[in-house]
């Protein structure tokens, strides 16, 4: 049994495009394979406007990207810092993924894809870098793409793509 805090707030002007179910099953599926069955994520849909702004401020890169992971924390416990019911809510807790929609959409296109498998593709992708995986070594990378095509095979996405998100 899982007691996840899953929230989505998709951009009114892409919601035709995309469900907020889609994006919860995507990110279910992290979860699950991660083995984490207490965590909350809050996924926002977005602009490449926003999500440009969030890229520089926060990365030092002036330009948008398809999605940006904000982990809540470095892995550290905040036990002795609060009362333990807070702690345990803030601990849970691992972050926010911003997906630029027009950015995701014209990367699909580009790549044959439809949105929705690049949707997934963003969200498992995000969500693997708030539990820790990155892609800065050989090594790392490997791991993460493996996890990444595992996840997205249980959604159904049969194509290898973790080549393709080191070639973006």
């Amino acid at each position: 049994m899982s007691d996840w805090e899953i929230t989505v707030d998709i951009d009114e002007r892409f919601a035709s495009h995309i469900t907020e179910e889609m994006l919860t099953l995507a990110l279910s599926a992290v979860l699950s394979y991660a083995g984490n069955a207490n965590a909350g994520v809050a996924i926002v849909v977005t602009d490449n406007d926003y999500v440009q702004r969030l890229n520089r401020d926060y990365r030092g890169v002036d330009t948008p990207t398809d999605v940006l992971s904000f982990a809540s924390q470095d892995g550290e416990t905040l036990d002795a810092e609060f009362a333990p019911e807070a702690a345990q809510e803030i601990d849970r807790y691992l972050g926010d993924l911003i997906i630029a929609y027009p950015y995701a959409a014209a990367q699909a296109e580009r790549h044959k894809l439809t949105i929705a498998t690049e949707m997934r593709l963003l969200v498992v992708h995000g969500c693997l870098h708030l539990l820790g995986y990155d892609h800065d070594t050989d090594e790392n990378q490997a791991t993460m793409w493996a996890a990444q095509q595992t996840i997205l095979a249980s959604l159904g996405v049969d194509e290898d793509l973790g080549e393709r998100m080191a070639a973006e």
